[in-house]
């Protein structure tokens, strides 16, 4: 990616192994953060992953306000559907309410026109059967990013809050189940962070069948390849005086 965005070894090796997850089917995107590089070093990063015959499946560059997300557009589009049938819970975290509560995708009709749009656009960039690195460019200024991103990363969980109140939320002091999925990928490296998300422990109860079924879509997915092993899925409670989202 040149001198100028070319993070430490350690990240890049990290960042290969994120996107081979993603070209596998184990995780439907990943947010890139690690440096400011954009769109155009993405792309020419993945063709040089494309021309070592690292990657054989094409993968899309979707820019949504100032991020970017490499994704799979055939793995993200059946994870969509399936959050349709109700595969994914949502949680609002308002900082109106005194804590945290589940509520249905029916009261959030705005996500469901946006989850519609998305599969739509990404459809049609399966017509495309070139190898190219594409990209496209969704406006977002009515999205709760946070809620979006949460689906599109494939998160069985997704935490959700009113836009007019600002990004303050009702998670502080709240003990929070957090959820951990590692693969190892090379030998003397360590593993590769496939999931980070969080459920509030008054909640799991109510969410363990779907989070159990997360975990058995997950340990599917990885016995349906060869690329990685040792997949590990941990959870530990955490209490923090702010949570940012």
């Amino acid at each position: 990616m040149g001198k100028r965005w070319s993070p430490p070894r350690s990240i890049c090796l990290h960042l290969a192994g994120e996107v081979l997850a993603v070209a596998r089917g184990l995780k439907p995107a990943l947010l890139y953060d690690h440096n400011c590089a954009g769109v155009s070093e993405l792309q020419r990063y993945l063709k040089e992953l494309q021309e070592l015959g690292f990657l054989t499946l094409r993968l899309h560059i979707l820019e949504i306000g100032e991020n970017n997300l490499i994704v799979s557009p055939g793995h993200v589009c059946q994870h969509l559907e399936q959050v349709l049938l109700g595969a994914v819970a949502f949680i609002d975290v308002s900082s109106s309410q005194p804590h945290p509560s589940i509520c249905s995708l029916d009261q959030l009709q705005d996500l469901k026109v946006f989850m519609a749009e998305m599969i739509a656009h990404l459809q049609g960039l399966q017509r495309d059967l070139s190898l190219a690195v594409s990209h496209s460019k969704l406006h977002s200024s009515d999205w709760n990013l946070c809620t979006v991103f949460g689906l599109l990363l494939g998160y069985p969980v997704s935490y959700t809050f009113q836009l007019n109140q600002g990004d303050d939320n009702c998670l502080a002091l709240t003990p929070l189940r957090v959820f951990t999925a590692r693969i190892s990928w090379l030998l003397g490296q360590p593993p590769v962070l496939l999931y980070s998300f969080s459920v509030p422990e008054s909640l799991f109860p109510a969410l363990r069948n779907i989070v159990d079924n997360w975990k058995k879509d997950l340990r599917t997915r990885f016995r349906s390849q060869n690329d990685f092993t040792d997949l590990s899925i941990s959870s530990e409670i955490i209490t923090l005086p702010a949570v940012a989202l």
